[in-house]
């Protein structure tokens, strides 16, 4: 563990490099880059959170729900983890309406204003596409028909 200390201050450089990868599509990095992360700052919840991101990529909707409720079932007021959670959740055709107020309420609680924005774009999202009719549901129950 020793060794460990002397990359404390790269905590963040392993975290915004797993961000990075995740938005490349290389999954493989992100998930070594977040777990290099967690092992520099075991604490912080953001490591999880992208791994939970990783999972909302890959359009893993329950995957990224259950690890979004982990995160916030330990740090309650975590908004991006809420804000995350409320994306995910408007991924699921019958939690919607739920994903959407957890949506609001961070837009309108949180005081991270980069939160808020990213709550507001993701209702006019769900206003805009999810929402629209046939909706993914619709379409989706159409064709089992």
């Amino acid at each position: 563990m020793a060794d460990l200390e002397k990359y404390k201050e790269d905590f963040f450089l392993f975290l915004e490099a797993g961000f990075i990868a995740v938005n490349q599509a290389d999954e493989d990095s992100a998930l070594k880059l977040f777990r290099a992360s967690q092992m520099l700052n075991p604490k912080s919840y953001m490591s999880q959170i992208g791994i939970g991101y990783l999972h909302l990529h890959k359009l893993e909707v329950k995957q990224a729900c259950d690890t979004f409720q982990e995160v916030l079932d330990k740090d309650p007021t975590n908004d991006m983890a809420r804000a995350l959670l409320g994306i995910s959740k408007t991924f699921s055709p019958d939690k919607v309406a739920e994903g959407e107020k957890l949506l609001n309420d961070v837009a309108t609680t949180s005081k991270d204003e980069d939160i808020k924005k990213t709550a507001n774009t993701a209702i006019d999202f769900v206003d805009n596409f999810i929402k629209t009719t046939p909706s993914p549901a619709e379409v989706n129950n159409k064709n089992k028909k």
